[in-house]
């Protein structure tokens, strides 16, 4: 990104999110702090995109070795201790994005057979929480499934089914009633936000349809128009909540994502460098900072921020294969266009 970030200042904030990485392979959220199954998978992403490969293989091999027999993963490690055993639907679907996306950095093919196992265990147990109108219940416990759907989850697990889909075709392992289950995902996404529980006050509810793929074109363009103003803060990035004085780097990048894959790249990069005040000299980010007072919040740099703002500066400056992995997202036109409610749709109206 030349006048924003340099390849050998990527490759710093590559290093800085391998610095966090445990023997284990862990990468957690800072030194010290959890580990969470998505928040790792991003960071290794990251470190792919950077070159760091020995890293960012060893996270995704803790990934496979730490997977239950059911497909799903604890929630929340801290070292080697489980803190919190549930899992997370979301969190499972993501390791399909990962596997796909080191495939098209890498184009290693032995790489996806040693993780399909992995994935096609994930998406399995994902799926198994879909609800009869599409949407995916977010959480199992000991009590059993969470009855409530989140819209920017569920968002997620569209571009992990996408990618997952993908990742079956290279495996010769075709999942047919994978496809159906995210057309019966994307439909709810796009026809039903009343299956989702509300949650309009968090900007990741705003762009993430757009960034799993499930909305395009001139529905998404009107989407991003709405509520810009509520969420984009002129030269500092955009707010996490539309009511806190609180811009956060990760949901910036996020967005960048979203709106390269929408085409609106001259808005994409503005907001890119709009966020690069949370670079710390070491290269790593900076979470948040309350603008209100001019405070960094938490006072944390964390490695999936730096995570997003390698992938976004990717996707921008289209240096890898793995550059379009947002922009492909996009569920096939045909789906997209013409879903109406009808087969398929098992919402009550």
């Amino acid at each position: 990104m030349p006048g924003v970030l340099s390849e050998q200042e990527c490759l710093r904030t590559g290093r800085a999110i391998a610095d966090m990485q445990q023997p284990s392979g862990a990468i957690p959220w800072f030194p010290g702090g959890h580990t969470d199954p998505w928040d790792h998978i991003e960071s290794a992403m990251a470190l792919i995109v950077t070159g760091l490969r020995e890293e960012a293989e060893a996270a995704f091999e803790w990934s496979r070795r730490t997977q239950r027999p059911d497909g799903s993963w604890p929630m929340q490690f801290r070292g080697d201790t489980i803190e919190n055993a549930d899992s997370d639907s979301n969190f499972a679907a993501y390791i399909a994005v990962g596997v796909w996306h080191h495939h098209l950095v890498t184009g290693d093919r032995e790489f996806v057979g040693r993780m399909w196992p992995t994935v096609k265990a994930a998406l399995d147990h994902v799926l198994s929480m879909q609800a009869p109108g599409g949407e995916i219940y977010w959480a199992r416990g000991e009590s059993g499934i969470a009855d409530e759907a989140l819209l920017t989850g569920c968002s997620s697990i569209h571009h992990g089914l996408r990618c997952a889909l993908r990742l079956a075709e290279i495996a010769g392992d075709p999942q047919p009633e994978w496809e159906f289950a995210l057309y019966r995902l994307g439909h709810a996404l796009r026809r039903h936000p009343e299956v989702f529980a509300p949650k309009p006050e968090y900007s990741m509810d705003w762009y993430y349809p757009i960034l799993g793929g499930a909305v395009r074109g001139t529905v998404a363009h009107e989407r991003i128009r709405e509520r810009w103003n509520d969420f984009v803060v002129d030269g500092l990035g955009i707010r996490c909540v539309d009511h806190r004085p609180w811009v956060t780097g990760a949901e910036t990048c996020e967005l960048v994502l979203a709106l390269d894959a929408l085409g609106s790249y001259t808005r994409a990069r503005e907001l890119f460098v709009s966020m690069q005040h949370l670079r710390d000299p070491d290269g790593s980010y900076w979470t948040g900072l309350v603008f209100s007072d001019g405070k960094r919040w938490p006072v944390e740099k964390s490695s999936w921020t730096s995570a997003a703002v390698v992938l976004a500066a990717d996707a921008l400056s289209r240096t890898t294969g793995g550059s379009g992995l947002f922009r492909d997202a996009a569920a096939p036109a045909e789906w997209a266009g013409a879903d109406r409610c009808g087969d398929g749709c098992g919402v009550r109206v």
